[in-house]
């Protein structure tokens, strides 16, 4: 599992864990069942506090990414396809989303955006 922390993005540090281990189990480098770092081992592994590695990993387990087995660790949760389908629709609706209010707020035509949007899938 490798985690890159970007300390000048404005993003608070546990939101960058938990979108880095999401993203690596949506995408499959990380399977169900593996094993991750203990909490105490993130945090020295990542320089970051154990309360920053601890709220990463509760949030993971809350959406069911992740779980914990007292006394052995935290592994990777078996997520159904589904599940997997509609977290990746729900970014893409939420960033397109963002999208749609940037152009508007700085006056970019939907043809504009139609048209790039058509360049960039058909790459």
């Amino acid at each position: 599992m490798h985690i890159a922390l970007n300390y000048r993005s404005g993003q608070p540090i546990y939101e960058q864990i938990e979108y880095q281990i999401r993203s690596q189990i949506l995408c499959g480098a990380l399977k169900a069942g593996e094993p991750l770092p203990s909490i105490r081992a993130l945090a020295k592994g990542l320089q970051v506090g154990i309360i920053t590695a601890k709220r990463a990993y509760d949030d993971l387990c809350a959406e069911g990414f992740l779980y914990s087995v007292k006394g052995k660790g935290i592994f990777v949760a078996e997520v159904e396809k589904d599940v997997m389908n509609a977290y990746k629709t729900e970014k893409i609706v939420n960033m397109l989303k963002e999208i749609k209010v940037y152009a508007e707020e700085h006056g970019v035509d939907f043809k504009l955006l139609e048209e790039l949007c058509k360049q960039i899938l058909g790459e």
